[in-house]
């Protein structure tokens, strides 16, 4: 599947969970005020917070398409992990931090509160799980057929962690407000609102996390760069691989560093074609393997005489 397909894809699914969101975010707030529930307002605050994170991962998904530029060689890929980390921070503050005031604040309360308005509460509570799970399963399904699985695109990542989450924080709302009903206790339904923010600062952590380790500069898979390495000592010119180097610039780019010491016999010509050779060898193996870096050196040279480090770019690589 090419990238801009895939882009297309991802971003349909992000358009679904944009609409289930803004619709079900706007019952929720309309039944949570009416019925004075803390936990059904807790949600409707979760469905605003996933809503902005859906215009962050949009904006995601168009900006990190740019091609490189005189400032930005290596291209705009990890625009995608800091609008994720933007969509991680909108969860933990307008989610979790929201259900937790809203939790403290009902079990302070000694007030006793009306469930005359639950039962709407909870139909619309039922309508949102039917919307989220829709949102899940169509996000799973595009899972399924990628490459990579969920890790690969940090805004398809996110939207599963959202979809998956709004359904717990439902069932959790729906427990709460039912339990509320029955025993006439408000303490379930703080405990449920309580619940729902540990879970979204617990998501919002792990998308944070992921999305700061992929800023900094992760490298690839161990087992990927075991099959780089294994590959370059397999080439009859290489005598040592001396070290490896690799960095994910973006959601299919990646960049290769390796310092490689060539067997002696080798004039300056043949250098050349060699590096040339390994280079587009690395290439076509690894087609996202865009920016390879080869410092090569003959074994019988000493430090002072190495050549410096030569660049290839993929065909398609500005």
């Amino acid at each position: 599947m090419t990238t801009d397909k895939k882009d297309r894809k991802t971003r349909l699914t992000v358009l679904v969970a944009l609409g289930a969101n803004l619709l079900i975010a706007a019952a929720k707030g309309i039944a949570g005020v009416l019925a004075g529930s803390p936990a059904l307002l807790s949600e409707a605050a979760h469905s605003v917070a996933d809503s902005m994170n859906e215009v962050f991962l949009l904006a995601a998904l168009r900006r990190s398409r740019r091609p490189a530029d005189q400032r930005h060689p290596f291209g705009y890929g990890k625009e995608r992990y800091f609008w994720s980390l933007l969509a991680a921070v909108g969860i933990f503050v307008m989610g979790g931090c929201f259900s937790f005031l809203q939790g403290i604040d009902a079990l302070r309360s000694h007030e006793q509160e009306s469930t005359s308005g639950y039962v709407i509460g909870l139909s619309v509570l039922g309508v949102a799980l039917v919307a989220e799970g829709g949102s899940l399963l169509r996000a799973l399904h595009q899972v399924r057929g990628q490459r990579g699985g969920i890790g690969s695109d940090p805004a398809l990542r996110t939207v599963v962690a959202e979809d998956g989450t709004a359904v717990l924080g439902v069932l959790l709302a729906a427990g709460g407000m039912a339990l509320h009903m029955v025993t006439g206790e408000a303490v379930w339904e703080a405990s449920a609102s309580i619940a729902i923010g540990l879970l979204l600062v617990y998501v919002a952590y792990r998308l944070g996390k992921d999305a700061r380790d992929q800023l900094i500069g992760e490298a690839v898979d161990p087992e990927l760069s075991d099959d780089i390495r294994a590959m370059l000592d397999e080439q009859p010119e290489i005598d040592q691989v001396a070290s490896l180097l690799t960095m994910r610039l973006g959601l299919d780019s990646t960049l290769i560093a390796a310092r490689i010491d060539l067997k002696p016999g080798l004039d300056s010509e043949d250098v050349e074609l060699v590096s040339e050779r390994i280079k587009a060898a690395v290439v076509e193996a690894w087609p996202e393997a865009d920016q390879v870096f080869l410092d090569i050196t003959d074994a019988r040279t000493s430090p002072a005489h190495r050549p410096g480090a030569t660049e290839a770019r993929h065909p398609g690589a500005r």
